[in-house]
């Protein structure tokens, strides 16, 4: 979404009864790339309903739960006199942002799936209105084969990254089980990082290598992302179409869902963490798709964009904690890109898929310790002071185009959620408007992982991609349980 000129500003100010000069807040340098000429990037937040949704307190939970929440959900971005973009607090028309589509009655839950599916493809494709604030809910009111109901949030990316729309979202439900009681998140680790020269002076020498090796990787990693970011583009293959205006082609969302306890068996098994096992399923899944019925290897140049969060937290914030003045866990876009290549694939047969979780562990691990995302942060920021947000976006979507997926994941509640008495039975969300074949995201809920997968229509074989994610898992499922 492109904000307008000054006089369509002024106009849709006007029309809304605001005082021009009243602004919340400047948006964010992140927030204005992803709403930019090149960029509106949002996210569906997708919640599955145990029971039929009543959708009679929609207006008033909007009202007194979700509207609170922060002052962005009551704000349009509007440029001030001066051409910068601004948070402008308006008075919310709830009904403009409700939406309660009819399908026909009467069908199987099966048929009820193929039309939530393309009313997420519909919804995925259109743009947020501009004259009002940047967010919309939609109430599905259909039984389908995972849920009596659904409510999808579409929240523009400009209002905060995956870490603050988690935590709006989860300020609106309570634990199902009781209520007073605050929900619980499986704890946070960081990943171990290259010790600093801080410490003790009789360890000063020891670092030494660690220290060098950390600043190659550091140059090598900016260097190779800046790279990738401006000239050399990932190959075309059967997860990359490599046209231009990808974000404006139709998408499919489709969802898998894993046991956290088997992952975690894996972990345990191999002595790695969470996000390596899973990004290893993902890679090793990928590469068999990429293989698909041909003898032939198909290991294509492909580069998987995976998103860090990159506040120092060891969990969740409450939103109050996350609006304060110098926040430990500010609201906002606080992430970086990972720029990781795809494992090539031996042969299905030979293969060994164990190798995929450890190498997707080794690439993870070598980026985390370098600090290619600072300098990478801080080229985007002298991109912005120097040329401005619109040449960043652009850097941005150069970064996005030029590779062949994205990989990103939150982290959701131990307990069983409800919204409004309605108890949530599970959870996802996706990442839409990206110039990009594939979106991966995943969400971790009452010990199940929830996996979606978005991809361009009538280019990738969805179906088939699951199955080879599917697949990946069982078989490093069964390669670990084979470790001694």
């Amino acid at each position: 979404m492109n904000i307008g000129s000054e006089a369509q500003n002024r106009n849709m100010v006007n029309e809304l009864n605001v005082d021009e000069g009243e602004y919340s807040e400047p948006v964010s340098p992140t927030g204005q790339y992803f709403n930019s000429s090149v960029l509106s990037i949002c996210v569906l937040a997708v919640l599955d309903s145990d029971i039929p949704i009543d959708d009679s307190p929609a207006l008033a939970l909007l009202k007194d739960v979700f509207l609170p929440i922060n002052p962005r959900f009551s704000s349009l971005m509007v440029k001030d006199e001066n051409g910068v973009k601004q948070w402008k607090k308006v008075e919310v028309k709830l009904e403009d942002h409700v939406n309660i589509p009819n399908f026909p009655p009467g069908l199987s839950p099966e048929s009820y799936d193929y039309h939530l599916s393309n009313y997420l493809s519909k919804i995925a494709m259109e743009q947020l209105p501009h004259n009002r604030p940047l967010w919309n809910i939609h109430i599905i009111k259909y039984p389908t084969s995972n849920a009596a109901g659904n409510l999808i949030f579409k929240l523009h990316h400009s209002l905060g990254d995956g870490f603050s729309l988690m935590g709006a979202l989860l300020s609106c439900l309570q634990r199902a089980d009781n209520p007073s009681v605050p929900l619980t998140f499986p704890s946070l680790t960081s990943a171990p990082t290259t010790p600093s020269l801080s410490l003790k002076t009789n360890c000063i020498f020891k670092n030494i290598p660690n220290v060098l090796w950390s600043a190659f990787n550091t140059v090598s990693d900016f260097g190779w992302s800046l790279l990738k970011s401006s000239y050399a583009e990932d190959d075309i293959s059967l997860i990359r179409s490599g046209g231009p205006g990808v974000e404006f082609k139709p998408i499919v969302v489709s969802t898998m869902t894993f046991s956290l306890d088997h992952i975690k068996q894996i972990k345990t098994k191999l002595g790695v963490t969470i996000n390596d096992v899973i990004t290893g399923i993902i890679f090793f899944g990928t590469r068999l798709y990429m293989q698909g019925e041909s003898n032939k290897l198909n290991n294509e140049n492909s580069t998987a964009l995976v998103l860090l969060n990159t506040r120092n937290i060891g969990g969740y914030k409450s939103v109050k904690e996350m609006v304060k003045p110098d926040p430990e866990s500010a609201w906002g876009n606080q992430f970086g890109f990972l720029h990781v290549s795809l494992p090539e694939l031996t042969t299905v047969e030979s293969c060994k898929p164990l190798d995929f979780v450890w190498k997707a562990q080794k690439l993870i691990q070598r980026k985390r310790n370098s600090r290619a995302v600072f300098l990478t942060g801080q080229l985007l920021e002298c991109l912005r002071k120097f040329t401005g947000p619109e040449t960043t976006a652009k850097y941005i979507h150069s970064t996005l185009k030029n590779s062949s997926m994205t990989i990103s994941n939150v982290i959701g509640p131990v307990e069983r959620m409800a919204l409004a008495n309605h108890p949530i039975k599970s959870l996802y969300f996706m990442v839409v408007g990206v110039p990009q074949s594939l979106t991966i995201t995943m969400v971790s809920y009452m010990g199940k992982l929830r996996i979606a997968v978005g991809t361009e229509k009538d280019y990738i074989d969805l179906p088939k991609f699951k199955s080879s994610i599917e697949n990946a898992f069982e078989m490093i499922l069964k390669a670990a349980h084979e470790t001694v």
